[in-house]
């Protein structure tokens, strides 16, 4: 073999060999560019499961503690011998953001009292000035206070968030909230002809602009701990809001 030749088949054999190291360089790139792509998907995914796993309603238990019907149109659900702390409910049955904190805050609150960690008090307001969401809110919260077994009156309340009509359009009528009682179980006598003829809407028009006055509410829902709001961020998030409660009791 001539000395052109061997110094040509030199030349191929070092640019296959720099082909070949070239090749193996781009696999190993391209294997480290996927990694790094793998793990971020996986810090992110699990950023959001963690985020879905905190913000992720309850399922009610068990059975519920006792509640108790209050004279002033409150309703107190607690088990024996639990006083503190306390946790204030404003709500009014006609109010969305309402329907949205019962739905996904309303289990882990009820579970709370049944697990003897807080002594919960619901506070049914209106806090509507135009029709026709006033009159809704007037006739639902007024039927409330037709219910005086406390298990019947909690039933009733979850019942009319489920119910709950549109704010722009007429509901909460008469003939529906008797539907509704009878259906949960509601058995207090002259229910009916209480819902019907509105028999406690002058006490609870009354009370309701108490309470708003007395406790300074801007609006519902409106959660209070011990007598401080707490803050939307929190009761909106049922791990966040259980974890409050509990600190607050130790």
């Amino acid at each position: 073999m001539s000395k052109a030749a061997r110094d040509a088949s030199v030349r191929a054999r070092i640019a296959a060999q720099r082909e070949t190291e070239r090749k193996q360089e781009q696999r190993k790139r391209l294997t480290t560019i996927i990694t790094v792509v793998v793990v971020v998907l996986a810090v992110i995914g699990g950023g959001w499961w963690y985020a879905a796993q905190q913000s992720k309603s309850e399922t009610v238990a068990g059975g519920l503690a006792p509640v108790t019907v209050q004279s002033d149109g409150t309703a107190v659900m607690a088990k024996p011998g639990v006083t503190t702390p306390v946790l204030d409910i404003f709500e009014d049955p006609q109010c969305p953001v309402c329907k949205q904190l019962e739905e996904i805050s309303g289990p882990t609150i009820k579970n709370l009292a049944a697990e003897g960690k807080v002594k919960v008090v619901y506070h049914p307001l209106t806090i509507f000035s135009q029709e026709p969401t006033r009159s809704n809110s007037l006739r639902a919260a007024s039927a409330l206070r037709c219910v005086s077994d406390g298990s019947q009156w909690i039933a009733f309340h979850d019942r009319l968030f489920k119910e709950q009509p549109s704010e722009t359009a007429e509901g909460f009528k008469t003939d529906d909230l008797v539907k509704w009682g009878n259906d949960v179980g509601v058995t207090a006598p002259g229910f009916e002809s209480c819902v019907k003829d509105q028999t406690q809407q002058a006490a609870h028009e009354q009370s309701s602009t108490k309470t708003l006055q007395d406790q300074k509410l801007q609006g519902t829902p409106t959660l209070k701990l011990n007598g401080t709001v707490i803050d939307n961020n929190t009761i909106f998030v049922p791990s966040a809001l259980r974890q409050e409660i509990i600190n607050a009791g130790k």
